[in-house]
C-alpha cells in the first residue's frame, strides 16, 4: 500500500512539471516560434505531449498564443511631427492611432497600443471591423469628434494619423432655453387674452354708447331730425355717393344740390383736412364727407354776398354738366367763436388749371382736351334753356386759369360762380347781385377797362368772357410742346405790366395801346397752333362784335380736332382719351 501511494504521487508529480514545461514552452513560443519555423525549414518535427488530445486546454492555449507586437507610443505634442517617435510599446495586441478635435476646433494626434484583451472594445470598437468604421462624435452635447484607426503588426500605426471632416459652421446665436419659452408662454398668452378681451368689450361699449346718443339726437335735435341715418347712408363703393346724392331722390329737383334739411346741418358731417388754398376772398380745404374728399371753399364774414351770390348761382336749375364744377350744398358755422360761411363742392386732387400749366408742358391731345372742355363748359352757362324747370343764361365775369380746375380725365371744369349775372328771356332782366367784388384786372375786356360796357345787356357780359377765354388759350398753347420745345408758363401781359397790376395800368396796357400777348414764331410751323392762334386773336379782338360766341369756339375746336386723325371725337363733341 506505500509503494502504491508513492508511486500515484510521482505520477501526479510528474504530469504537474509536464504542464508547467507545455505553458513555458508555449510563452516562449511567442517569441521563436518564427526562428524556430526558419530553421527547420519544411522537415516534420514530432510533438509530444500535443495539446489537441485535450479539448479544453487547446482553447485555453489558443488565447495565449495569440501574437504580440510591438507599436509607436507618443502623445501631444511630440505626435505633430510624424518623424519622431518618443516611445515603443511591448506585448502589444493591436496598434491604433488617433486625431481628435475638441469644441474649440483644436485637433490634437496620438499614437499607442492596445495590451489587453478588455481594452479592445475601448478603442478598436466592431464598428470598425464591420467596416463602419470613420469619425465619431466625441461627446453629444458639443461639436468635438475622433477618428481611431487600429491594425495588427510591429509598428504598423507609423504613418500619417486618420483624417476629420471640416468643421461646419455652427450658429453664433445662443440656443433658446426651452424652459425659458415655456415660461414666457405661460405668462404673455393669458395677458395678451385678457387684454384682446378687454379691448373688445371696450369696443363694444362703445359702439352701443355711439348708437344711443346718435339715436337721442335724432330724437330730439329738430336740426337733424330730419337727416336720418336712411337719407345719409353712403358708401366708396361703386359709382361716386355725391353722384348718388346730387342726380337721385334725395336731391331738390334743381339737379345743383342737397334739399334744404340735408344742407342745415352738412357742416356738422364734414371733417376739414387739409387747407389746400389761400385767397383774398377766403380758404380752400380738402373735407371728408361720408368717407369721399370734398373741397370746401371758406368765406370771410364780410363776403358774404360772395357766398350768397354763389349759393344762389350752384342752385339754379339744370346748371349741372360735366364741365361745371360739382355742387354738394351750402352751410353756416361757427368755429372757435367765428361764423364760417362754407361752400362744398367736388374735390378734383390735380387742382387748378393755373397749377397744372406750372407743373408740366402738355401735348397737342390734352391741349385740344382743355380748350374744348372748357369751350363746352362756357356754352353750357351761356345758354338758356327754356322749360318749365329751364336755366338762365349766365355770365361768368371772373374766367381765369385759377377759376378752371382740372379732372383725372383731362378735362376741365369751370368753378367761383362769385361774380356770376343771370339773365331770363321770360322776364328780361338781369340779376347782377349785391356783391361788390370786381373781377381779375389783368382777365378785364377792354369795354370793362375803359367803363364803356353796358351793364343793362346781357350779349356784353358775355362777350367780356369770351375775352378772357382767348387769354386763357393763349396760356394753355404756351405750354403745348411743338417742335420737341414748349415755354414757361406766363401769365397773360407779363411783360407789360406789373405781377399786381392796377386798373390805370391795365387799361394803358389793353385800351390806350392795343397791346395783346404776343404769339411765338414757332406756332406756325405746327397746324393746330396757327389754327389756335387765329382763334385767339378773334376772341380778344378790341371790338366787342366781333369777338366769336362760345358755340362758334367750340365748333372751331371741334373742326381742328377732326383734321387730326390720331384724336377721335364723340358725337356729343369730346375728345375720346
Amino acid at each position: 500500500m506505500v509503494l502504491t501511494r508513492l508511486l500515484l504521487v510521482f505520477v501526479l508529480t510528474l504530469h504537474i512539471c509536464k504542464g508547467n514545461l507545455d505553458g513555458k514552452l508555449l510563452d516562449e513560443m511567442d517569441d521563436t516560434d518564427m526562428e524556430v519555423e526558419s530553421s527547420l525549414g519544411n522537415r516534420q518535427v514530432p510533438i509530444q505531449n500535443t495539446i489537441t488530445n485535450h479539448p479544453r486546454r487547446h482553447s485555453k492555449s489558443k488565447r495565449r498564443m495569440k501574437r504580440r507586437y510591438k507599436c509607436y507610443s507618443c502623445e501631444a505634442p511630440d505626435c505633430a511631427d510624424t518623424t519622431i517617435h518618443a516611445h515603443h510599446c511591448q506585448n502589444a495586441i493591436q496598434c491604433w492611432k488617433s486625431r481628435t478635435r475638441d469644441p474649440e476646433g483644436n485637433e490634437s494626434v496620438q499614437r499607442g497600443c492596445t495590451t489587453e484583451h478588455e481594452q479592445l472594445p475601448l478603442y478598436c470598437s466592431q464598428n470598425q471591423k464591420s467596416g463602419n468604421g470613420g469619425p465619431k462624435k466625441r461627446h453629444v452635447s458639443g461639436t468635438g469628434m475622433y477618428n481611431i484607426e487600429c491594425c495588427t503588426g510591429d509598428y504598423c500605426n507609423n504613418g500619417s494619423f486618420p483624417v476629420l471632416p471640416p468643421m461646419k459652421a455652427t450658429n453664433s446665436l445662443p440656443e433658446a432655453n426651452p424652459f425659458l419659452i415655456k415660461m414666457m408662454a405661460a405668462i404673455l398668452l393669458p395677458f395678451c387674452f385678457v387684454a384682446a378681451l378687454a379691448t373688445s368689450v371696450i369696443y363694444c361699449m362703445r359702439r352701443a354708447h355711439k348708437k344711443r346718443m346718435h339715436a337721442s339726437r335724432t330724437k330730439y335735435d329738430p336740426e337733424t331730425y330730419y337727416t336720418n341715418d336712411d337719407v345719409l347712408r353712403a358708401t366708396s363703393a361703386g359709382d361716386s355717393t355725391l353722384r348718388e346724392y346730387l342726380q337721385h331722390s334725395v336731391t331738390s329737383g334743381s339737379g345743383s344740390g342737397l334739399p334744404l334739411l340735408i344742407q342745415r346741418t352738412l357742416a356738422k358731417q364734414v371733417s376739414l383736412c387739409e387747407c389746400i388754398g389761400r385767397g383774398r376772398y377766403g380758404e380752400v380745404w380738402r373735407g371728408i364727407w361720408h368717407g369721399e374728399n370734398v373741397a370746401v371753399k371758406i368765406f370771410f364774414s364780410r363776403d358774404e354776398d360772395s357766398w350768397k351770390r354763389e349759393t344762389e348761382i350752384y342752385g339754379t336749375v339744370l346748371l349741372r354738366h360735366e364741365n361745371i364744377l360739382g355742387y354738394v350744398g351750402s352751410d353756416m358755422t361757427s368755429r372757435n367763436s367765428c361764423t364760417q360761411l362754407w361752400l362744398i363742392t367736388h374735390y378734383y386732387p390735380q387742382g387748378s388749371l393755373f397749377d397744372y400749366l406750372n407743373r408740366a408742358a402738355i401735348t397737342t391731345h390734352q391741349m385740344i382736351t382743355i380748350c374744348l372742355s372748357i369751350a363746352n363748359g362756357l356754352v353750357h352757362l351761356h345758354t338758356e334753356i327754356f322749360g318749365t324747370e329751364g336755366k338762365p343764361a349766365i355770365a361768368h365775369r371772373d374766367l381765369k386759369t385759377k377759376n378752371i380746375l382740372i379732372r383725372a380725365n383731362g378735362t376741365c371744369v369751370i368753378a367761383d360762380f362769385g361774380l356770376a349775372v343771370m339773365h331770363s328771356q321770360t322776364t328780361n332782366k338781369i340779376d347782377i347781385g349785391n356783391t361788390a367784388r370786381v373781377g381779375t384786372k389783368r382777365y378785364m375786356a377792354p369795354e370793362v377797362l375803359d367803363e364803356s360796357i353796358n351793364m343793362e345787356c346781357f350779349d356784353a357780359l358775355r362777350k367780356a368772357d369770351i375775352y378772357a377765354i382767348g387769354l386763357i388759350f393763349w396760356e394753355v398753347c404756351r405750354r403745348t410742346i411743338s417742335c420737341g420745345i414748349a415755354e414757361e408758363y406766363k401769365v397773360p401781359y407779363y411783360d407789360y405790366v406789373s405781377s399786381d397790376p392796377s386798373f390805370e395800368e391795365m387799361r394803358k396796357v389793353v385800351c390806350v395801346d392795343n397791346y395783346r400777348p404776343s404769339v411765338q414764331n414757332r406756332w406756325t410751323s405746327d397746324p393746330f397752333l396757327t389754327g389756335m392762334s387765329k382763334l385767339m386773336r378773334e376772341c380778344w379782338h378790341m371790338n366787342p362784335n366781333v369777338r366769336l360766341p362760345a358755340l362758334r369756339i367750340k365748333k372751331t375746336l371741334l373742326k381742328l380736332a377732326c383734321s387730326d386723325e390720331t384724336i377721335k371725337i364723340t358725337p356729343d363733341g369730346e375728345v375720346i382719351l
